[in-house]
């Protein structure tokens, strides 16, 4: 038995994908499982014990993507999969699930797409409060696979160790002993429309800082917006020295960024890929939700391990499609408060003492 699966694009939705990947190896034992996925999310699949194989297609445009895609059709086909699973359902991927060849294909019913599939399942409206891990467990109904379980289903990454070591290097720089309470604040999103004020970062972490002056903060972005993480830590120096002293800011790849967060005792961050790889570790998150909803995109993990949302309450136009915002204030992100997520954080860090307080016991019973 050969089983395809395929998720491009985001690396939160590939995140969502993998209690996916274990419920398959769980009914197909001796099954070989291949992963097809793009780059910028490879990094959340490729240790993933359950998986045989992680084939990697370039995001290239034009003709390049063309000349990717059919070399890609060809090695499928070669492969001979006996179940092809579309877990994406946009036009590239349901392509790849037709020219694969592949006798059973499951895929969503999308207009104009659906004849590609052998096997189609109805897909929930995009802004229903549908979680996304849950909408793709249904393409295993044909298979059989029904019931999904949070805690023996939760989403993984392993860790890497060479990653671990890495952050080791990273932490000791920044004079961060393993003693410290760190806290890890993801400050950027893919766009404008979940990315909480820059104000307000620098609020919460001053604050933070001032209830436990030993606690550190690093402030983590992504690429392109490397100059908000710095921005934020110079105001953070005009709120309060003796705060700024206690944050650094660097940036990390999906492997580094997993290990970072489980060394933290705290993780805070929007809906966000760097929110997906922080639930696939057991340390404590605050999850900051603007215009998407916490019911479709909460960190699906085991209910032992903290988690908490915290948003701007029922607005009229909330959730939306993050193109354009009617109100034009993007007020789903600024009516969240500084003072509303200090006090979730202060929960998730009394939860993560807990935590360890149990793990001490244990040790010594």
């Amino acid at each position: 038995m050969k089983i395809l699966l395929v998720r491009l694009r985001l690396i939160g939705d590939v995140v969502f994908t993998t209690p996916l990947v274990g419920a398959l190896r769980r009914r197909y034992p001796d099954a070989h499982l291949a992963y097809v996925v793009e780059p910028v999310a490879a990094a959340v699949v490729r240790g993933n014990p359950h998986l045989n194989e992680v084939m990697v297609v370039p995001r290239h445009t034009g003709f390049r993507r063309l000349r990717d895609d059919l070399s890609l059709a060809r090695r499928l086909r070669r492969e001979r999969f006996d179940i092809a699973i579309d877990l994406h359902g946009g036009p590239r991927s349901s392509w790849l699930m037709w020219a694969s060849r592949t006798p059973m294909r499951i895929g969503y019913r999308t207009t104009g797409r659906s004849w590609m599939y052998t096997h189609v399942v109805p897909r929930p409206a995009d802004l229903s409060p549908h979680h996304s891990v849950l909408k793709q467990w249904e393409l295993l109904a044909p298979l059989g696979i029904n019931e999904c379980d949070r805690t023996r289903d939760a989403v993984e990454m392993p860790e890497n160790v060479a990653a671990v070591r890495r952050i080791e290097r990273v932490l000791a720089q920044a004079a961060i002993s393993p003693d410290d309470p760190l806290i890890v604040v993801h400050v950027s999103a893919g766009n404008p429309f979940r990315r909480w004020p820059q104000d307000h970062f620098a609020s919460l972490i001053a604050e933070l800082a001032r209830r436990e002056p030993q606690r550190r903060f690093m402030v983590t972005s992504g690429p392109s917006d490397a100059d908000a993480a710095r921005a934020i830590v110079d105001r953070i120096k005009a709120v309060s020295e003796k705060a700024a002293s206690a944050v650094s800011h660097a940036q990390f790849d999906v492997d580094d960024l997993r290990a970072l967060v489980a060394r933290a005792t705290a993780f805070i961050g929007g809906d966000s890929g760097p929110l997906h790889i922080a639930s696939t570790t057991r340390t404590p998150i605050v999850a900051l939700f603007g215009p998407t909803l916490a019911e479709r995109s909460m960190p699906w993990r085991d209910p032992r391990w903290f988690a908490e949302a915290v948003d701007a309450g029922p607005l009229p136009c909330r959730p939306c499609r993050q193109r354009t915002c009617e109100p034009g204030d993007f007020r789903c992100l600024t009516r969240i408060n500084p003072e509303s997520v200090v006090a979730a954080v202060e929960r998730a860090l009394a939860a993560a003492n807990a935590g360890a307080a149990r793990r001490r016991k244990a040790v010594l019973a």
